[in-house]
């Protein structure tokens, strides 16, 4: 097989790229976010709705990242990571353009699910492609800026949403993205696949090879649920922070401040759980630590009282911190599966994680209007334990993936 050169540079085009292309994927997932309310009162609706079609044009998102994320994953093992890693940036530019000239609640949601397609693919592609260049001590640093670099998307789109009208910061996006494009930066292909890709004997990109084994299986769905309290903590709590902040007597909370503060914790601690992880030599151990902190923040969220909207603030950055563990996540992804098989599973699992975000919200939604729980806390109580639990029993068990070399194939 090929080998990795152990003097590769941490700072090379892959992961310039991958991190770029992560932090306007960022900006656009996160954008809509920023822009619920304003957007969907500009196109005619109101009280409830803001909430109802909120969630709905969530859904449509996750549905489309659902689908990109086997489409693009399959075609990561089979064409190349590089073509994806363009196409799908390119991709989600054109939807992002689309977002801003939205008329009504149908085209708008076509929109975000066509921009959902693109934005599954971003992540995966760099994140394949960044384990492959670099030597395995070298890895977990790589992964770490793409996502912390990456993760900053949001703070911009933050920053824009303050002073732009909400159709201006979709154009804006899309022009980031096309911006990344003419600049071509050039990326050479990992060694690793270029290898594979020559053997036409071995299997690439077979989608269904993940259920024809059960060790694959339970592999691949261990990747996906130890990710599932992300998206319960930013889609429900962080996302709906103005709900929570009413619940608990606080007005005048913004989605917007919420979600940007929360991903300053997010990035900080993606920064700290990827270099503890260099420290201890094990990605297991840290998802550990971090999944402890993310129930205590959530904890602490939902029970505590807060006195003022500064210190409910706060609380969102806890939980961003506490789910910073999404670089591990998404190089345990990278690294749990052969080269044959890498790019379908590092691109589909994040993407099926945030998909659940689709179950996660509509249990939330049925779970606040109930009779017997009938709020928004007691809903979060519920569907965050649920949510938790399966993350601690994907992760009981799991193999440790920190030393293990890149270079091999899985047997199909």
């Amino acid at each position: 097989m090929a080998t990795i050169n152990p003097n590769a540079k941490i700072l090379n085009a892959a992961v310039i790229v991958a991190a770029l292309g992560y932090f306007v994927d960022i900006y656009d997932l996160l954008l809509f976010g920023f822009v619920r309310v304003k957007s969907l009162t500009d196109l005619g609706f109101s009280g409830q709705d803001l909430t109802d079609k909120g969630l709905s044009l969530q859904n449509w998102q996750m549905f489309g990242m659902l689908v990109g994320g086997i489409l693009w994953g399959i075609l990561g093992d089979k064409r190349g990571r590089v073509r994806v890693l363009y196409f799908s940036i390119a991709l989600y530019s054109l939807a992002n353009i689309l977002n801003g000239f939205a008329t009504g609640y149908v085209d708008y949601a076509f929109y975000r699910f066509i921009a959902g397609i693109g934005l599954a693919g971003e992540l995966g592609a760099g994140i394949t492609l960044v384990a492959e260049v670099l030597p395995k001590h070298k890895r977990g640093i790589g992964t770490m800026l793409v996502a912390s670099i990456g993760l900053t998307g949001a703070l911009l789109a933050w920053i824009i949403e303050r002073n732009f009208p909400w159709r201006e910061c979709y154009f804006i996006g899309g022009g980031l993205g096309v911006l990344l494009l003419i600049l071509r930066i050039s990326v050479s292909e990992s060694g690793i696949f270029q290898q594979v890709r020559e053997q036409s004997h071995i299997s690439r990109g077979n989608f269904l090879a993940l259920f024809t084994s059960w060790d694959r299986l339970v592999r691949f769905l261990r990747c996906i649920f130890i990710g599932t309290s992300t998206w319960f903590v930013i889609g429900v709590l962080v996302f709906f922070a103005p709900e929570f902040g009413k619940a608990k007597g606080l007005e005048g909370i913004l989605a917007s401040n919420a979600i940007a503060i929360a991903y300053i914790g997010l990035i900080l601690g993606d920064l700290v759980s990827g270099m503890l992880s260099q420290v201890l030599r094990s990605r297991v151990k840290v998802m550990a630590i971090f999944l402890s902190l993310d129930v205590l923040a959530v904890l602490g969220y939902l029970s505590l009282p807060f006195s003022s909207p500064e210190m409910f603030y706060l609380g969102h950055f806890l939980l961003g911190f506490s789910v910073g563990f999404w670089v591990i996540f998404v190089t345990i992804g990278a690294e749990q599966f052969g080269t044959n098989l890498r790019s379908t599973v590092a691109t589909s699992v994040p993407n099926f994680a945030r998909g659940m975000q689709v179950p996660i919200n509509e249990s939330f939604k049925y779970l606040k209007g109930a009779a017997v729980t009938g709020s928004v806390i007691t809903a979060g109580y519920i569907v965050g334990a649920i949510c938790l639990g399966i993350a601690f029993l994907a992760l009981w068990g799991m193999k440790e993936t920190f030393d293990r070399d890149m270079d091999y194939v899985e047997d199909i």
